[in-house]
């Protein structure tokens, strides 16, 4: 049986600044290119792809980043999340590196209110795929959804990036 009992790590490790609180969708359209302020061609592969912890190593434009992430609580909305920049040719070695089921995706940018949608357009083996995430600053944060925002996901670890690099969308029955 687990203790109750916080140690300074725990408290350190689910600080604001490493807490990632994110829902995801599934969209009912591609009406959302017409409002996308960015569009930015993504490359990522995992190190690890354990729940306990993930290591992904991503190509955002031309830049690299290094990212590990926890495991989800029991809503699936929060867990930790510690990135870190690094030099673009890092990130181009580490892929090498990386488990099979690179993922390639283009990420837009849209503005709703006072936060920003993150849509994932898959490519390659996960062609068809389309997931919207919002961030927010608590679980229980209200947003509005624009028209095209459709079921949720959150917390149905067949939408997470680990689990999509390993099984190609294209072959879900």
């Amino acid at each position: 049986m687990g203790s109750s009992v916080k140690t300074e790590k725990d408290s350190r490790l689910h600080g604001n600044d490493t807490k990632e609180i994110e829902r995801k969708f599934l969209l009912t359209s591609d009406a959302f290119k017409k409002e996308a302020k960015t569009a930015t061609r993504i490359t990522q592969g995992y190190l690890s792809t354990a729940p306990e912890r993930t290591v992904r190593v991503r190509k955002k434009g031309d830049k690299g980043f290094l990212t590990i992430k926890g495991k989800s609580n029991e809503s699936g909305m929060t867990r930790v999340e510690v990135e870190e920049e690094i030099a673009f040719a890092k990130a181009e070695t580490l892929l090498k590196l990386c488990l099979p089921g690179i993922i390639d995706k283009t990420r837009y940018e849209v503005s709703s209110g006072q936060h920003t949608w993150e849509i994932d357009e898959f490519h390659g083996a996960n062609t068809g795929l389309l997931l919207a995430e919002i961030e927010l600053s608590h679980e229980d944060e209200s947003f509005s959804k624009p028209s095209w925002i459709g079921e949720e996901v959150t917390g149905d670890n067949r939408y997470y990036n680990s689990y999509i690099s390993d099984h190609s969308y294209t072959l879900w029955t």
